[in-house]
């Protein structure tokens, strides 16, 4: 079980939308990220259209820029 904080810092604002990293989300329900990428194109019509979308190379820079992909402060409000 992962304690809610953990959850919490997870969760970013990306696009005024709060997200979390599919390396995140695969964590959270025990899955490799290609396991979970997988499962959700497979089953594409189950999610909203909105349910997933792709970092740009900037946003992604960002990100990585501020170690937020490697767990370290939480992302500034894009």
């Amino acid at each position: 079980m992962v304690p809610a904080e953990g959850i919490a810092q997870a969760i970013l604002l990306i696009r005024g939308h709060k997200v979390m990293l599919d390396e995140d989300l695969a964590t959270l329900y025990g899955l490799d990220t290609r396991e979970l990428i997988q499962a959700v194109k497979r089953n594409a019509a189950r999610f909203p259209a909105d349910f997933m979308f792709q970092l740009t190379s900037e946003e992604h820079a960002r990100l990585r820029s501020q170690s937020v992909i490697s767990k370290g402060p939480t992302a500034e409000p894009w």
